[in-house]
């Protein structure tokens, strides 16, 4: 059975109240009666008619007195602590609305102001360590540049580690490259197997190599392995020597993080596609896409290299109020993918990663209608928001960007990538205070979520 939440417990205790008050009632009149026996009965079905419903609107009264000034002051209090212990979020607390609560709020506020100083100081010390690990990072990056060749790196069980530009240009010619997808999605499995088998029996770290494309391409190079259990490099010759090598990496991949959606999977280790769809209105029944874009969260962040955006051609023309909100045209679309082709691209981008849209049955409908959606489970940052701060508060995307302190330059609102790396800096902080919750696995979010479902459908068309 499911713990009820504090407005649920609240709620029951008064009803509770209510059903004792009417009892005694009920039994007073009850034992006046037997003292007067013989009595005319309707005098006394009138007193308790008009006792009961009295008691009632009473009882309703005070309910919901406390229901606005304390129960829900205490759930909006837990959300923005947990919000500032786990998502980062620095949104000062409501002393107003929260009155009722007496030294409460400010001696929360106390707390996390001094928790949001050892913060900064925490953030600071951290910032200056992400600027020597960019500075190496830059430094890898020259070293490859001098190297004439495409270099990826892989943990024991295949999976992308690393890739550079020119690595990415050669297997994204086979599909769409993402960290923790296998190799041997983009090559032949034959090839890279026996190299490594042959290594290992020669006690060797470097072999030549001749790979082949699932396309049947012929890439040469070499293969490397990283160290015992480590994983392996391959450098096979690029497509273009001169073009820039942008590095994509994570190497808490190396650690076995697999990215598996089961149930069971901690949500620190599974890769999120956060996506949106911009189209020609409201209506999944007869409306279509102009715009697909959606970004990849690993690791607890954005994977700078793993972007999927494009326009989408309805087959119709672009009403001007739809246009007027996304600033697509007719004219702009003309020569874009069409519906199917756009939604099969975005869900072989989406393949391994579990789907994340913000009010995602709407997003979810139109790609179904487009003939190509991702594989479920699918979350929704509505609903996620619904359990961390409680039905009662707004879940529009605005209001979740302000309540986490998320940036939405307004000329990246109402675009599908811009709404959707909005929506990724949501998840990201939603995330972490479900973790400092408990909610600590896949499974674990999204019995949570199932709860709040309702909320979803209460703010179809006002949650974009």
């Amino acid at each position: 059975m499911q713990r009820l939440g504090l407005r649920q417990r609240v709620a029951l205790f008064f009803a509770l109240a209510a059903a004792g008050g009417l009892a005694a009632i009920a039994t007073g009149l009850a034992l006046g009666y037997r003292q007067v026996a013989g009595a005319d009965l309707s005098p006394f079905v009138t007193a308790g008619v008009v006792a009961g419903f009295g008691l009632l609107a009473v009882i309703a009264g005070i309910w919901l007195l406390f229901d606005e000034n304390v129960a829900k002051p205490v759930i909006a209090l837990a959300a923005r602590l947990r919000a500032h212990a786990h998502g980062g979020a620095d949104m000062p607390l409501d002393l107003q609305s929260a009155r009722w609560l007496d030294d409460l709020v400010p001696a929360a506020a106390a707390v996390a102001d001094r928790l949001g100083r050892s913060t900064f100081d925490a953030a600071e010390a951290l910032a200056e360590r992400t600027a020597e690990l960019a500075a190496e990072k830059d430094r890898l990056a020259a070293v490859l540049t001098g190297m004439p060749v495409a270099v990826s790196i892989m943990g024991p069980s295949h999976k992308l580690v690393l890739y550079d530009g020119q690595s990415a240009d050669l297997l994204g010619q086979e599909g769409p490259v993402r960290l923790n997808a296998s190799i041997f999605e983009y090559l032949r499995p034959g090839p890279i197997e026996t190299a490594l088998e042959e290594l290992h029996r020669r006690g060797a770290r470097r072999a030549p190599l001749v790979a082949e494309t699932l396309s049947g391409r012929v890439c040469t190079g070499h293969i490397r392995l990283m160290g015992d259990e480590a994983g392996y490099m391959l450098m096979l010759e690029p497509l273009d020597p001169e073009a820039e090598r942008p590095l994509t990496y994570d190497f808490a991949l190396l650690a076995g993080r697999t990215g598996a959606a089961a149930r069971d999977t901690p949500l620190r280790d599974l890769s999120f596609v956060v996506f949106d769809t911009e189209t020609t209105g409201l209506d999944p029944a007869s409306d279509a896409i102009v715009q697909i874009g959606a970004v990849r969260v690993l690791g607890g962040r954005i994977v700078p290299g793993e972007v999927f955006e494009t326009l989408v051609d309805p087959g119709r023309p672009i009403p001007a109020a739809a246009a007027r909100v996304h600033r697509i045209t007719t004219e702009a679309v003309s020569g874009a993918p069409d519906q199917a082709k756009a939604a099969e691209a975005f869900r072989r981008f989406a393949e391994g990663s579990v789907p994340v849209a913000h009010n995602a049955p709407f997003d979810m409908a139109m790609l179904r209608r487009a003939g190509a959606a991702p594989e479920p489970p699918i979350l929704d940052t509505v609903l996620i928001s619904a359990a961390v701060y409680g039905g009662h508060e707004t879940h529009t995307l605005d209001a979740l960007t302000e309540r986490l302190g998320v940036a939405l330059p307004e000329v990246e609102r109402h675009t599908a990538l811009g709404d959707a790396r909005a929506t990724a800096e949501v998840l990201i902080r939603l995330l972490a205070i479900c973790e400092g919750r408990g909610l600590t696995t896949l499974g674990a979010l999204i019995d949570e979520v199932t709860r709040h479902e309702r909320i979803v459908e209460a703010l179809v068309g006002d949650t974009s």
